[in-house]
Protein backbone atom coordinates (compact mmCIF):
# COMPACT_ATOMS: atom_id res chain seq x y z
CA UNK A 1 0.00 0.00 0.00
CA UNK A 2 1.12 3.63 -0.71
CA UNK A 3 1.81 6.05 2.15
CA UNK A 4 1.77 9.20 2.30
CA UNK A 5 3.87 11.99 4.83
CA UNK A 6 1.19 13.65 6.73
CA UNK A 7 2.76 17.49 6.31
CA UNK A 8 2.83 20.07 8.69
CA UNK A 9 3.23 23.87 7.92
CA UNK A 10 6.78 23.30 8.30
CA UNK A 11 7.10 20.15 6.49
CA UNK A 12 5.03 20.99 3.32
CA UNK A 13 6.01 21.79 0.18
CA UNK A 14 6.44 25.79 -0.11
CA UNK A 15 3.19 25.84 -2.40
CA UNK A 16 1.42 23.81 0.04
CA UNK A 17 1.52 25.87 2.52
CA UNK A 18 -1.59 28.32 2.35
CA UNK A 19 -3.91 25.24 2.87
CA UNK A 20 -2.14 24.01 5.64
CA UNK A 21 -2.29 27.96 7.54
CA UNK A 22 -5.43 28.46 6.37
CA UNK A 23 -7.05 25.10 8.19
CA UNK A 24 -4.61 27.00 11.05
CA UNK A 25 -6.64 29.71 11.24
CA UNK A 26 -10.43 28.47 10.65
CA UNK A 27 -10.02 25.60 13.03
CA UNK A 28 -6.60 26.03 15.09
CA UNK A 29 -5.02 23.04 13.44
CA UNK A 30 -3.78 21.00 10.69
CA UNK A 31 -5.81 17.92 9.96
CA UNK A 32 -4.45 14.83 8.77
CA UNK A 33 -5.99 14.75 5.66
CA UNK A 34 -4.92 18.47 4.71
CA UNK A 35 -1.30 17.26 5.92
CA UNK A 36 -1.53 14.44 3.47
CA UNK A 37 -2.84 16.62 0.47
CA UNK A 38 -0.32 19.19 1.09
CA UNK A 39 2.06 16.22 -1.13
CA UNK A 40 0.66 17.75 -3.82
CA UNK A 41 0.31 21.66 -4.37
CA UNK A 42 -1.47 21.67 -7.14
CA UNK A 43 -4.27 19.65 -5.26
CA UNK A 44 -3.96 21.43 -2.45
CA UNK A 45 -4.28 24.96 -4.43
CA UNK A 46 -7.23 23.55 -5.49
CA UNK A 47 -9.09 22.87 -2.51
CA UNK A 48 -7.47 25.91 -0.86
CA UNK A 49 -9.74 28.07 -3.55
CA UNK A 50 -12.66 25.93 -3.13
CA UNK A 51 -12.71 25.89 0.86
CA UNK A 52 -12.73 29.81 0.87
CA UNK A 53 -15.80 29.47 -1.21
CA UNK A 54 -17.66 26.59 0.51
CA UNK A 55 -17.34 29.02 3.52
CA UNK A 56 -17.72 32.02 1.98
CA UNK A 57 -21.07 31.15 0.36
CA UNK A 58 -24.56 32.17 1.10
CA UNK A 59 -25.11 28.67 3.83
CA UNK A 60 -24.95 28.94 7.12
CA UNK A 61 -21.86 26.82 8.51
CA UNK A 62 -24.40 24.25 10.20
CA UNK A 63 -25.73 24.11 6.66
CA UNK A 64 -22.49 23.69 4.87
CA UNK A 65 -21.73 20.54 7.68
CA UNK A 66 -25.09 19.28 6.33
CA UNK A 67 -24.00 19.14 2.81
CA UNK A 68 -19.96 18.10 3.74
CA UNK A 69 -21.36 15.33 5.96
CA UNK A 70 -24.06 13.73 3.63
CA UNK A 71 -20.79 14.26 0.94
CA UNK A 72 -18.70 12.23 3.02
CA UNK A 73 -20.91 9.31 3.74
CA UNK A 74 -22.17 9.30 0.12
CA UNK A 75 -18.70 8.89 -1.01
CA UNK A 76 -18.14 6.55 2.11
CA UNK A 77 -14.53 8.31 2.66
CA UNK A 78 -14.23 7.54 6.76
CA UNK A 79 -12.35 9.91 7.97
CA UNK A 80 -14.30 12.82 6.19
CA UNK A 81 -17.37 11.29 7.95
CA UNK A 82 -15.40 12.15 11.17
CA UNK A 83 -14.42 15.20 10.40
CA UNK A 84 -17.67 16.69 9.65
CA UNK A 85 -19.46 14.93 12.42
CA UNK A 86 -17.38 16.54 15.02
CA UNK A 87 -17.95 19.99 13.16
CA UNK A 88 -21.49 19.17 12.55
CA UNK A 89 -22.10 19.04 16.14
CA UNK A 90 -19.74 22.06 16.82
CA UNK A 91 -21.98 24.13 14.47
CA UNK A 92 -25.15 23.32 16.23
CA UNK A 93 -26.69 20.31 14.06
CA UNK A 94 -28.91 18.09 16.54
CA UNK A 95 -27.08 15.28 17.52
CA UNK A 96 -30.10 12.88 15.85
CA UNK A 97 -29.97 14.79 12.87
CA UNK A 98 -26.13 13.81 12.26
CA UNK A 99 -27.11 10.35 13.22
CA UNK A 100 -29.46 10.39 10.65
CA UNK A 101 -27.27 11.60 8.13
CA UNK A 102 -24.81 8.85 9.44
CA UNK A 103 -27.00 6.72 8.23
CA UNK A 104 -27.66 7.43 5.21
CA UNK A 105 -31.36 8.95 6.41
CA UNK A 106 -32.25 12.26 6.21
CA UNK A 107 -32.15 14.95 8.90
CA UNK A 108 -35.55 16.42 10.35
CA UNK A 109 -35.48 20.03 9.45
CA UNK A 110 -36.87 20.98 6.34
CA UNK A 111 -33.79 22.93 4.61
CA UNK A 112 -30.96 20.73 5.97
CA UNK A 113 -33.25 17.48 4.36
CA UNK A 114 -33.65 19.03 1.10
CA UNK A 115 -29.68 19.97 1.24
CA UNK A 116 -28.80 16.36 1.95
CA UNK A 117 -31.14 14.91 -0.31
CA UNK A 118 -30.03 17.13 -3.22
CA UNK A 119 -26.02 16.52 -2.73
CA UNK A 120 -26.67 12.72 -2.47
CA UNK A 121 -28.56 12.90 -5.58
CA UNK A 122 -25.61 14.72 -7.46
CA UNK A 123 -23.29 12.13 -6.54
CA UNK A 124 -25.02 9.30 -6.98
CA UNK A 125 -26.69 10.89 -10.30
CA UNK A 126 -23.42 12.18 -11.42
CA UNK A 127 -24.83 15.58 -11.92
CA UNK A 128 -28.27 14.76 -13.83
CA UNK A 129 -31.25 16.03 -11.63
CA UNK A 130 -34.64 15.83 -12.62
CA UNK A 131 -36.79 18.86 -13.09
CA UNK A 132 -38.90 16.82 -9.56
CA UNK A 133 -35.69 17.07 -8.02
CA UNK A 134 -34.99 20.44 -8.42
CA UNK A 135 -38.54 21.56 -7.68
CA UNK A 136 -38.48 19.82 -4.71
CA UNK A 137 -35.13 21.49 -3.27
CA UNK A 138 -36.61 25.02 -4.32
CA UNK A 139 -40.00 24.35 -2.79
CA UNK A 140 -37.66 23.72 0.94
CA UNK A 141 -36.86 27.70 0.66
CA UNK A 142 -34.00 27.95 -1.51
CA UNK A 143 -33.45 29.80 -4.54
CA UNK A 144 -31.62 28.81 -8.48
CA UNK A 145 -28.20 29.78 -7.72
CA UNK A 146 -28.34 27.76 -4.23
CA UNK A 147 -28.09 24.28 -6.45
CA UNK A 148 -24.66 25.69 -8.37
CA UNK A 149 -23.67 26.45 -4.63
CA UNK A 150 -24.44 22.97 -3.74
CA UNK A 151 -22.43 21.65 -6.65
CA UNK A 152 -19.60 24.01 -5.27
CA UNK A 153 -19.58 22.06 -1.72
CA UNK A 154 -19.96 18.96 -3.58
CA UNK A 155 -16.34 19.65 -5.70
CA UNK A 156 -14.63 20.43 -2.62
CA UNK A 157 -15.72 17.47 -0.77
CA UNK A 158 -14.78 15.07 -4.01
CA UNK A 159 -11.04 16.68 -3.63
CA UNK A 160 -11.35 15.55 0.29
CA UNK A 161 -12.82 12.76 0.01
CA UNK A 162 -11.06 10.77 -2.58
CA UNK A 163 -7.96 12.18 -1.43
CA UNK A 164 -8.80 10.80 2.12
CA UNK A 165 -9.53 7.37 0.43
CA UNK A 166 -6.49 7.15 -1.33
CA UNK A 167 -3.87 8.60 1.21
CA UNK A 168 -5.61 7.07 4.38
CA UNK A 169 -4.46 9.67 6.81
CA UNK A 170 -4.62 8.13 10.43
CA UNK A 171 -7.63 9.75 11.96
CA UNK A 172 -7.10 12.23 15.02
CA UNK A 173 -7.49 11.40 18.37
CA UNK A 174 -10.30 13.60 19.13
CA UNK A 175 -12.72 12.28 16.25
CA UNK A 176 -11.86 9.01 17.48
CA UNK A 177 -15.54 8.57 19.34
CA UNK A 178 -16.62 9.36 15.65
CA UNK A 179 -15.06 7.05 13.84
CA UNK A 180 -17.37 5.40 10.68
CA UNK A 181 -16.82 2.58 8.33
CA UNK A 182 -19.07 2.77 5.39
Amino acid sequence: MFTYQVHSIESAPEKSRPLLELFTEAIGFVPNLAGAIANSPMLANSLLGLFQNVHGGSFTEAEVQVLLLTNAVTNSSSWAVAFHTALGLKQGLDPADVKAIRERQLPKPERYAALSRLAKTLIEKRGYLSDDELVAFLGAGFEKQHVLEVIGVVAASIITNYSGKVTAPPLEAFLEEYAWRG
